[in-house]
């Protein structure tokens, strides 16, 4: 009894916290638990990154991201293939297994400008959540929502973009006592239960950013298991 008087204690209080904040107020504290020294703006920093599916080997990747010298660069290793995509401002450079590739192989390997963006664009936006949704043509709805997800409550952002930018509708589960992001969720078509959430566990403070460490991918349609991404920072 007392612990059913406990947690209806902290469901009440919850619903008014997400009553009293708005969405943009919601982000800022998230940001203030990610970023509590603004480096993000200046980050330069090293992620080593294993990515772990099933059926499939894993696939060790070093990024080096300098966003005050608009420099991305990723080096991706699975079995004995090493590729390596370098955007250096608007400098392009790709490597197969440590040198220049021909046409044949930038072909067969996608070594291009356009997947070296979507790499930039995938890397800088997901590591540097929440930070990445003060973006400029970012949506971000008044509404927060207290929400139940894996049996554990959380405040909930949405966030949608222009058509130019994205038609994905995103939701931003963050933990209603200290703000960090533990859950993000995407949809393409929300009527369709399409698209993927991500749980996020443990931290790892790279370059005064405090970033989750481990990814773990699902299907929102059936809970099927994709993979799970596992950071560590580059040790000194």
């Amino acid at each position: 009894m007392k612990k059913s008087i406990t947690l209806l204690i902290l469901f009440i209080t919850f619903s008014i916290c997400s009553q009293n904040l708005t969405g943009e107020q919601l982000l800022e504290k998230a940001i203030q638990f990610h970023d509590p020294n603004n480096n993000w703006p200046t980050f330069q920093g090293t992620l080593n990154i294993t990515m772990k599916s099933p059926n499939r080997s894993p696939r060790k990747s070093i990024i080096q991201i300098n966003l005050p010298k608009q420099y991305f660069s990723v080096k991706a290793t699975r079995d004995s293939i090493t590729t390596n995509f370098i955007v250096d401002k608007e400098k392009y450079s790709f490597q197969l297994n440590g040198k220049n590739p021909t046409e044949e192989e930038q072909k067969k390997y996608n070594l291009n400008k356009d997947r070296a963006n979507l790499y930039k664009n995938y890397y800088t936006y997901l590591y540097g959540l929440p930070m990445k949704l003060k973006d400029n043509g970012t949506i971000i709805h008044d509404k927060v929502e207290l929400k139940n997800f894996k049996g554990k409550q959380y405040l909930v952002l949405k966030v949608t973009y222009p058509k130019d930018i994205g038609k994905d509708t995103w939701y931003f589960y963050f933990n209603p006592k200290t703000y960090a992001m533990e859950v993000y969720q995407f949809f393409k078509d929300e009527s369709k239960k399409d698209g993927e959430y991500i749980l996020l566990s443990d931290l790892e403070t790279i370059s005064g950013v405090i970033m989750p460490k481990n990814r773990a991918w699902y299907y929102n349609k059936n809970n099927g298991y994709l993979g799970t991404d596992f950071l560590t920072a580059t040790k000194k």
